[in-house]
Formats: structure tokens, C-alpha cells, sequence
């Protein structure tokens, strides 16, 4: 998939959570791109996952295929991007824990406010 169609996948599953906020444009492009990188090396993965490999000094060993490795570690760290948005479960009751926290501080300083005024 293309980082523009990531783009709007991901603008859609925020707005549908209720966690987009224009100013997570620039989190959701680089989502979007690890996404696209993380979607390019799929393509590449020809399905071996331990590969030979020779190392400088001329000797073989047996090692995690390289592309495999990306694509786990692009995995990783598309996760953090989801979780910080509240893509995830535990990071959609971060926000919306921080965001009642918020609220109850909110009316307890409009209780104060109204007393001083009252």
C-alpha cells in the first residue's frame, strides 16, 4: 500500500476511535511511511528465514535473514506510532484516561472558579 493510502487508512481509524487531531499529520505521515517501507520488504521476503552469510573474514554462518529483521523491527515501531495515536487498546485507554483525568480537573477548577465568584 502507498504512505498516501496509509495516510488516510490511519486518519480514518483515529476519527473513527476519536483520537484525531490535525496536529498528528506529521505522526500519521511517518506511520505511513514506516507502514510503506514495512509493506515493501514484505514484497521483498522471498520466505527463508535463516540465510547463510559471509562475513568479512570469509567465514559462513547461519543468520536471521536481513529482510526478515526489518520487517520486524519496522513492525516495532509502527507499533509505538499506533499505541501513541490509540490505535491500540492499551493506548486508546491511555488517551481516553488522560482525557477524563483532564475533565475532572477541569470541574474542580470550575467549582473553585464558581465559588469565588458565587
Amino acid at each position: 500500500m502507498t504512505q498516501g493510502a496509509w495516510k488516510n487508512k490511519i486518519r480514518k481509524a483515529c476519527r473513527d476511535v476519536g483520537t484525531y487531531k490535525k496536529s498528528f499529520d506529521s505522526v500519521i505521515n511517518t506511520l505511513a511511511w514506516i507502514l510503506q517501507e514495512r509493506d515493501k520488504a514484505i514484497e521483498e521476503f522471498d520466505g527463508e528465514i535463516i540465510v547463510e552469510h559471509t562475513n568479512k573474514s570469509g567465514a559462513t554462518n547461519m543468520e536471521q535473514n536481513p529482510v526478515l529483521r526489518m520487517i520486524n523491527d519496522l513492525n516495532r515501531d509502527a507499533l509505538a506510532y499506533w499505541r501513541d495515536l490509540g490505535l491500540t487498546p492499551a493506548g486508546l485507554k491511555r488517551i481516553s484516561d488522560a482525557a477524563a483525568k483532564d475533565m475532572k480537573e477541569a470541574s474542580a477548577l470550575e467549582k473553585a472558579l464558581e465559588k469565588l465568584s458565587g
